[in-house]
């Protein structure tokens, strides 16, 4: 299995999150990008969501090399809980990566940033997202009707979560 490494973005990274995300096969992305302009705007932000416990943005890395990202948005009217997201290059896809993000992501919020929640909302068409969400030991709440906006469409999700 590879080495799966996180560690705080950089704006430096902005190049190659961009290569990643416009990949037509992202089909249940959520952030609409359009010019790697917005990608380092994004990036020169994560600092400021650090401090206002906003947000924890990561690279993640495999084998030293940048294959997606990731992070926690923590909600902002109940601070105990917090929602993993990631992403992760096609030529990546099924390799076990994601799912090690995301232990890696939770070890973060349950042990640094004390968190009581973590959830993973994702496309009801995603299954790759779902198998991690399962694998990862993350469990079934329901389905969020209209929950997620890409482009001018709304589409229903999957809400898992893992409580400690």
């Amino acid at each position: 299995m590879a080495k799966v490494e996180l560690r705080p973005q950089r704006v430096s990274d902005a190049k190659r999150f961009y290569q990643i995300i416009k990949n037509p096969n992202f089909e249940f992305m959520r952030i609409p990008l359009d010019s790697i302009k917005d990608e380092i705007k994004f990036l020169k932000q994560n600092a400021s969501r650090r401090r206002k416990n906003f947000a924890y943005n990561y690279t993640i890395l495999c084998d030293g090399e940048i294959v997606g990202g990731c992070g926690i948005k923590i909600d902002q009217h109940r601070t105990f809980n917090g929602e993993i997201s990631y992403f992760i290059d096609q030529a990546y896809w099924g390799k076990g990566i994601a799912a090690q993000a995301v232990e890696k992501l939770e070890k973060i919020g349950f042990d640094q940033l004390k968190l009581r929640r973590i959830e993973i909302i994702m496309n009801v068409h995603h299954k790759a997202s779902e198998k991690v969400a399962i694998k990862c030991g993350y469990k079934k709440e329901g389905v969020m009707k209209k929950a997620i906006k890409t482009g001018k469409s709304y589409y229903d999700a999957f809400l898992y979560a893992k409580v400690k």
